[in-house]
């Protein structure tokens, strides 16, 4: 069981707490920037976000002995060979957010969903209802780490909010999966129902001529249409997808779609085909993004209620929205197992919602790392998936060096030992937990990871 968030609180100043009639929960709440964690949890270094790239810092991607870390304005890479003394190598200043990045082989992708005036890294915002207005992902040939080039830009409908890398089984082409949404009449570019995703197909011996060839609609039926209702009743409806995880070498992928979560059969990467799909009609408002288990047979599900932009950890929205759906993978269709949420209260000023995590693999076990924004980042083990528990947690208080509700960690993925924390505006966070359910995964080692493309795990030794 884990220690309350103040374990080093004197018992004594809790007892007076509470006779005083302060809520503990109040109470609880860290100062303004105030680390706190489990004790199975070790802060190994902070590294502050870099001057180059003045926007939040977003998503991430490994590779080697090094971290692509994406952000508003562009992406950076930072070496961790010592993960202790992780520093800054290089940043590109190439502004469209959120710049979701990927990386295979010497390339780097990055996700444009920000309409530009043109394709360059010195565009400026655009609206999207100017047809030449340009959006979607841009490549970049990152085998100098101290000077990444820029390839090659390709534009796809509605941009790329996020995208996922199928990787061909020769090793001749990667697919990559384009997920956006948004669509309006207004936008020559961008048309409803657009109930798509983009695929884009880069051939690696010729990364400079890659081009979107199809763009599959997955809902024919249209999806589903959502429910009226403000924040936080109302629910999205499914227009194209938010995020998609592919597990290539099993031949399969999850979509969180807005409106409802998707299995789909990739065994033909260029045809991908919708097998299940499953709604929650009670407790999900934005399905935000999906993580399979090692073994392929569950997944979790992610609810971004408010957008990753309200305080959503408390007790008015409760421990079933915005937080985590366990599905079981039964006879091909997805059971509902349970869901799971942060308990630590956050203040008001406190954006927090479940957001982006990636395994941690032991072997025999479904242990999950995974940023909550403000709330932090969590640990759970769900090899149980109908009783998910978190076994560790660091969390900082209130981030007051940037306006209330725009904060925290956007993505915390466990890498060769470490857990990576990606904070808005705190920089990169390197972790690292020494708890007796965990600590084989120390001893597997991975080449890269893109945590959108998931590959298997076994005891030890060195995965490709």
């Amino acid at each position: 069981m884990l220690l309350p968030r103040r374990a080093l609180t004197l018992a004594g100043a809790a007892i007076a707490l509470a006779m005083a009639g302060i809520p503990a929960q109040a109470a609880d709440i860290p100062a303004p920037g105030e680390i706190v964690m489990s004790p199975n949890i070790t802060h190994v270094t902070n590294v502050p976000k870099p001057e180059a790239l003045p926007d939040i810092h977003t998503d991430m991607a490994f590779q080697g002995n090094y971290a692509y870390v994406g952000n508003y304005s562009g992406f950076s890479i930072y070496d961790i060979r010592k993960p202790k003394r992780t520093s800054l190598v290089s940043s590109v200043l190439c502004p469209g957010g959120q710049m979701d990045v990927s990386v295979y082989g010497n390339l780097l992708f990055g996700s444009v969903d920000s309409s530009r005036n043109d394709d360059s890294c010195s565009s400026t915002g655009q609206s999207a209802s100017v047809k030449e207005s340009w959006e979607g992902v841009r490549i970049f040939d990152v085998s100098d780490k101290t000077n990444p080039r820029y390839v090659k830009s390709v534009e796809t409908n509605c941009g790329s909010h996020t995208h996922t890398l199928v990787p061909d089984r020769r090793g001749r082409n990667v697919y990559i999966y384009v997920s956006s949404y948004s669509p309006n009449a207004a936008f020559p570019d961008c048309q409803p129902p657009h109930d798509l995703i983009s695929i884009i197909k880069v051939p690696l011996r010729d990364p400079a001529s890659a081009s979107v060839i199809s763009a599959p609609n997955l809902f024919p039926d249209g999806g589903f249409p959502g429910m009226p209702g403000s924040y936080p009743d109302g629910k999205s409806a499914t227009t194209g997808c938010h995020d998609i995880t592919a597990y290539p070498e099993k031949g399969i992928a999850a979509g969180a779609c807005m409106g409802e979560g998707i299995l789909m059969d990739i065994r033909n990467p260029e045809r991908p085909r919708v097998t299940a799909t499953v709604r929650d009609e009670t407790n999900f408002a934005f399905w935000h993004s999906a993580t399979f288990n090692n073994r392929g047979d569950k997944v979790i599900f992610t609810d971004e209620l408010g957008g990753g932009t309200r305080a959503t950890c408390n007790p008015e929205i409760g421990p079933t929205r915005g937080a985590n759906a366990y599905y079981d993978i039964v006879r091909g269709q997805l059971q509902f197992k349970s869901y799971f949420k942060i308990a630590r209260h956050q203040d008001a000023t406190e954006n927090c919602v479940a957001h982006n995590g990636s395994l941690i693999p032991v072997k025999g076990k479904d242990i999950m790392v995974q940023a909550w924004y403000q709330g932090g980042i969590s640990v759970v083990d769900f090899t149980d998936s109908a009783n998910p528990q978190e076994i560790a947690f660091f969390e900082r208080g209130p981030d007051n060096t940037a306006p209330a509700l725009s904060g925290g960690f956007w993505s915390a993925y466990y890498y060769n030992g470490y857990i990576y924390g990606s904070d808005f505006n705190q920089g990169l966070d390197v972790l690292k937990i020494d708890d007796p359910r965990t600590n084989r995964a120390n001893g597997v080692r991975f080449d890269d990871l893109n945590a959108q493309t998931q590959e298997s795990y076994r005891e030890r030794g060195h995965h490709h």
